[in-house]
């Protein structure tokens, strides 16, 4: 297998990238679902599911700048044959689920409330307790965390993470498999067995 792209397939560092970025998702999104669902205020078990889910979320950050740089040096296989409709598709699709694995991450730690205790490894400190918000948006804008909080909140939890990344993703897996099963081309082998 190449480590780079090639014309017809995937390499395995963007491979790499795309099921750990995958699997990083779902672990953000298991772990805030279980604190939601499964704790108590204000116990150990909601602080755990709280922390997995900020340290799935920075570790998400960082996958995505990485695929971002792989894929700006590297070519990305040639399209399998179809319309200009549905390749246009796939472009909006693909730049749509960028811009949402780079904006929640963002929102997320922007918004973080508490320090992320990075996989209980070592401690990142929330963006309000940082010079740049004390220095420049709390004392030069003159706006407390609260506001500034507030919409990335909003865009956090209510328009990405309730609804626009699941549509995203299951568009993704539905367009997946429709090449898969129904085209029977080999837009899903491209990012699997290459076969």
């Amino acid at each position: 297998m190449n480590v780079k792209n090639t014309v017809n397939d995937y390499g395995s560092i963007a491979k790499w990238l795309h099921w750990g970025s995958a699997m990083v998702f779902f672990g953000a999104y298991i772990s805030v679902y279980y604190r939601h669902w499964f704790t108590e205020d204000k116990t150990p078990e909601n602080w755990t599911a709280l922390q997995l889910h900020l340290s799935f979320g920075v570790t998400l950050g960082v996958l995505v700048i990485l695929r971002i740089i792989w894929r700006m040096n590297n070519r990305t296989p040639d399209p399998e044959p179809g319309t200009k409709l549905a390749n246009l598709a796939a472009h909006v699709g693909h730049y749509a689920l960028y811009a949402v694995l780079i904006i929640m991450p963002v929102t997320g730690y922007l918004g973080a409330k508490v320090d992320t205790e990075f996989f209980f490894i070592f401690d990142i400190a929330r963006f309000e307790s940082t010079q740049l918000f004390q220095s420049f948006i709390r004392q030069e804008l003159g706006i407390s965390y609260e506001k500034f909080e507030a919409p990335l909140d909003f865009i956090h939890k209510q328009v990405l993470g309730q609804w626009l990344a699941w549509m995203l993703i299951v568009g993704h897996v539905l367009a997946a498999l429709y090449h898969h099963f129904i085209k029977q081309d080999r837009t899903l082998k491209k990012m699997t067995t290459n076969k």
